[in-house]
Formats: C-alpha cells, structure tokens, sequence
C-alpha cells in the first residue's frame, strides 16, 4: 500500500458486477468528462466526475438509454432513468474513509435491477466495493458466499468476487469485489462502514488506501426509476483540515526499533479524516517478529501483506507472510493521532 488515494479524472471503463442472472457478469465500457465543478441545482447528463461544495460527485452512463443526475446540494442528489443500460451517479467523499455515514432518500423503479449502496474503490490492493441497502429488483449473489455479519439493526450477506482483466479505476488488471448485501432493504440509516472493513478483513478481505467513496444510485437491465438521496458522515463531521499523525520517537527521522538481529522502520503514508495508513520496513533478517504498540485508544483495523494477531486490544504482533519485509496498516486514531511504537525480534 504505498500510493496516496487519489482522485481520478477519467473513469475510463466500469465493470458491471451485479448483472441479472446468477453468475453472469458483464462488462461495459464509457468514458467520463474531465473532472470540473459544480453548482447546487446542477443537473447532470453525461459522464462526468467533480467536486461541488466540497464533496465529489460522479455520473456515469453507458449510454443505451436515458439518465440525468441533479445536484441539489453538495450532500444531496435525485436521479432519474429511462430504458437504461447501465448507469451509476451519487455523492460522497475522494478519498473515502471509514467513517460512519447517515443516509436519508427513496427509491423508485420499475423493470431491470436498481440499487442504492455505499460504493467505491481502494487502491493497494485494488479493490471494488458495495455496501447495498436498497433495491428494486434482486441483486446478484454470484461470488463466493463468506457467511453473513450484522450491523446498525441488520442482518448482510458478504460476498467476494475476482474479476480477472476487467476495467477498472487503474486500467483492464484482475481484483476483487466486496459485497455486503442487507438482506431486508431499507431506505435511510447510519452505515457503520468500519464494521464492513472488520467484517471483511476477518475473512482475509482486505481493503487498502482509500480512492472515492460515494452513496450511489445503480441501475440496469431497461427499467425505469427515480431516486433521491441525501448523505452525511455520521457523528464526526469532516469539516477542516485532518490531524496529522505523529511519530513517538525523537531523532528527525522515521520511528522504528530493532534488537535481536533486525530492525522495524515506520513511515508515513496515506490518511483520511479517521484513519492513516503506516508503511514498515524491516531489515536484517527475512525471519522477524514485529511487535507494533498502539497508542491507546487508537487501533489497528487493517493490515496487508503480513500475518497479525492481536494479544491485546492495543498491542500488534506480525509476522511474515510470504510477501517479503515490506508491510503495513491502517490506524483508526479515535482522537489520538500519535503513532504506535514498534519493536523487532529475529528468529
């Protein structure tokens, strides 16, 4: 995970995950405008991506028939479709977090599938993802089933998908969808989405630094709807600039500890409003354990190219997985951005 979340300008293709008919996906292919700003009360009709008041917007169409997003305000959208082939358009956040998010809004439709869902990407690894609250029409389960988990009063299916050479935010490559489908829809609430993560991690579902994250509208197969969606983070607002994490040793340079034959080095790299992301670098030795101190009461949520377990809530242990000396992971902060202390240990 060593690229900072970025804001992609062109959305050159998009792979249709959740197409009618169980196993089936199909690919289809836009290009989107070059991102510009935005208006309250601005109504969309093509492909195109941007900022308005403060939080990025996207519209996407595949072009067989009709589709519009209207920008109400920055937070706030209505979407309309006619005979549509394929289409995506919301609100949110470049780059998305784990922060919680509330959501209020309808959805009507007749015909095809139409969906709402928390939806984006992260890069490092590169992965899809949805959270689906609503819908008209049945979403697809095709994918691997890992079992269910609830959240915020519901009860989802997680699924998890390879797409092999499919388009995606970094080109035609193979990666991942995640899924978590509410199995009763509902059309407003609060989407804990760092429950999502955890829930995915646990069955080795990774995500990795933050690309955009937005509450979509979806739809496709020919039907026809509207939907009219207002999004917000949850109880901490993200207004200003984020706290910049803090190292806990002195000496100008990077924290890090060594002993018994090798040494642990942490750097920075990507943070959102309520998480960072740290990279470690290990020398002296390919057979090391790495000992990570947390700063109570931050924690660890994600980790990646490493095997960890956890002996205590505020202390990590790591191990190597196969995938060299160079690991990471993410940090929820909880008010507290000083980073944790590391210690290594060789075998």
């Amino acid at each position: 995970m060593n690229e900072a979340p970025s804001q992609p300008t062109r959305r050159k293709r998009r792979t249709r995950l959740l197409l009618a008919g169980a196993g089936v996906l199909a690919l289809v292919a836009g290009a989107l405008a070059l991102t510009v700003p935005a208006n309250a009360a601005t109504q969309i009709c093509s492909n195109q991506t941007g900022n308005n008041g403060g939080m990025y917007y996207q519209m996407w169409t595949a072009g067989q028939g009709s589709a519009c997003i209207t920008l109400n305000s920055s937070n706030s959208y209505s979407s309309s479709w006619s005979g549509i082939g394929d289409f995506v358009a919301g609100v949110g956040w470049n780059p998305g977090s784990t922060q919680s998010i509330t959501y209020n809004g309808s959805l009507s439709a007749s015909g095809g599938t139409n969906l709402v869902s928390l939806y984006g990407w992260s890069t490092n690894p590169l992965v899809e993802y949805y959270v689906i609250e609503n819908w008209v029409g049945s979403p697809n389960y095709a994918g691997t089933n890992m079992g269910t988990m609830t959240s915020d009063g519901g009860t989802y299916n997680i699924i998890k998908h390879q797409q092999v050479n499919q388009p995606s935010i970094q080109g035609t490559t193979t990666f991942w969808q995640y899924l978590a489908i509410r199995t009763s829809p509902r059309s407003s609430g609060t989407i804990t989405f760092s429950n999502f993560v955890n829930a995915w991690a646990s069955h080795g579902m990774n995500l990795g630094s933050m690309n955009y994250q937005i509450m979509a509208t979806e739809a496709w197969g020919g039907g026809r709807g509207n939907s009219s969606i207002t999004v917000n983070h949850g109880s901490s607002s993200g207004g200003g600039g984020n706290p910049t994490p803090t190292a806990t040793s002195g000496g100008g340079g990077n924290p890090g500890g060594g002993g018994g034959g090798c040494t642990a080095t942490l750097s920075a790299e990507a943070k959102g409003s309520n998480w960072y992301n740290l990279n470690v670098s290990v020398s002296g030795s390919s057979n090391w354990t790495v000992t990570v101190n947390m700063v109570s009461p931050a924690v660890v949520y994600n980790t990646w190219n490493v095997s960890a377990s956890w002996p205590s809530q505020y202390v990590m242990v790591a191990k190597p997985n196969g995938s060299g000396n160079n690991w990471g992971f993410t940090v929820s902060p909880n008010g507290q951005w000083t980073w944790p202390s590391v210690s290594c240990s060789a075998s």
